[in-house]
């Protein structure tokens, strides 16, 4: 069976190999699991030690008063990346900080429904759940699989509403095996029954496109330590104008009163580390001489790459669709009769590489997730190993 088609976008790969040279070494393990964080380029890791050295000079006047300055550019920064006014981003940490924001932030009433799936991301699930434990909302779980048609997933979606569904919690893509939804015709059926959408984008946001107009969602979140290559602790909320001032903050604001979108920013932790927010502009300039469309299209081609290589191993089954634009970096695969959990260890320990992974209902599987930085030759070696690990350990598994 033929798992993709071949990808004419496909570049030389020697200007993959400069792009290469400005990236950390990944040792002792090659990284295929970008998906939960991807290291920074080097000149985003300077940028980051830079500024705190420079706070450590003067910290409380340096971290205010000079860094922080640089904050209302970078917002500018990253609206021009994710099409939406400056106005409308908070910086936070992560993606759940941002999810969390939104989740108990939209007032709701007892009784409200609000509609998630199975495959949203675990604190996602758990946060709605807890509203409805202690508020009396309803959540509805939207069952479908992961390897649907767009149609019934949106006839799922669909038939799920009612009356009293006031929320649509939508990921754009599963961080599972890289399942991307069609979030944009979702967000106009909600729309047209006045239903609020918050999209998971912590996996597409830099990855590929993303236009936050076009989607035209009230709640955009995203990570910015994934992708787009920012230090650990940089995630991103972007509310829709109209319903700023109606959305609780997470965290009481420090300055009051606070009916913008700097209730939602990370300031109001108390203190925290500027020097993380700092090098977020490097990150974006760096992102930016590459593009969204040319790093989509790398990531896919890495990904069919691979794919290309191990489908013919004996058991290879894969959960992710290939022969699709919407392809990205991550793809789940599983081997028929093996302990999956083993074979990712043994990869680690005896191979030196790093796969992820994971299982949530019936899907079970490793999860694969190589980045700019790494070359088809990176690949060779992983399908390599996977080979040698099959081999060696036909009487472990």
């Amino acid at each position: 069976m033929t798992y993709f088609a071949v990808d004419q976008t496909a570049e030389d790969e020697s200007e993959w190999e400069r792009i290469r040279a400005q990236y950390p070494a990944q040792e002792p393990f090659l990284n295929l699991n970008n998906a939960a964080v991807s290291p920074p380029p080097v000149i985003v890791q300077e940028a980051m030690v830079d500024a705190y050295r420079f706070i450590s000079r003067n910290p409380d006047y340096n971290m205010w008063s000079r860094l922080d300055a640089a904050l209302p550019a970078i917002k500018r920064e990253l609206a021009e990346l994710i099409d939406c006014a400056p106005e409308e981003i908070a910086l936070n940490r992560n993606s759940s900080e941002g999810l969390s924001t939104a989740i108990f932030g939209i007032p709701l009433n007892k009784g409200d429904q609000v509609l998630i799936s199975p495959w949203d991301y675990p604190s996602v699930c758990a946060g709605w759940f807890q509203r409805q434990q202690r508020e009396g909302i309803e959540v509805v779980n939207c069952a479908f699989d992961l390897m649907d048609s767009d149609e019934d997933i949106i006839d799922t979606y669909f038939a799920a509403m009612t009356p009293f569904t006031r929320v649509l919690q939508l990921t754009h893509m599963y961080h599972w095996n890289g399942r991307v939804l069609p979030i944009k015709r979702l967000c106009e059926i909600a729309r047209e029954r006045n239903i609020i959408t918050i999209v998971d984008g912590a996996q597409t946001f830099a990855q590929m496109q993303v236009s936050f107009r076009q989607l035209d969602c009230d709640f955009f979140v995203t990570s910015l330590h994934k992708w787009l290559g920012a230090p650990v602790g940089n995630g991103t909320l972007i509310v829709n104008k109209h319903r700023i001032e109606q959305t609780w903050p997470l965290l009481a604001p420090f300055d009051q009163p606070a009916l913008q979108i700097d209730k939602f920013d990370h300031w109001n932790l108390g203190t925290y580390n500027s020097a993380i927010q700092a090098a977020i502009a490097p990150a974006i300039e760096f992102h930016k001489t590459i593009g969204a469309s040319r790093m989509h299209a790398r990531l896919r081609e890495l990904t069919r790459y691979w794919v290309g290589l191990a489908q013919d191993i004996p058991g290879f089954r894969l959960q992710t669709f290939t022969d699709t634009d919407s392809l990205g970096a991550i793809s789940l695969f599983s081997i028929d009769g093996l302990d999956l959990r083993k074979l990712e260890r043994d990869l680690r320990e005896n191979h030196q590489v790093h796969v992820k992974y994971r299982t949530v209902k019936h899907v079970e599987g490793l999860r694969v997730s190589p980045h700019i930085y790494m070359l088809k030759r990176d690949l060779d070696t992983f399908v390599t190993a996977l080979r040698n690990a099959l081999e060696a350990g036909s009487r472990r598994f």
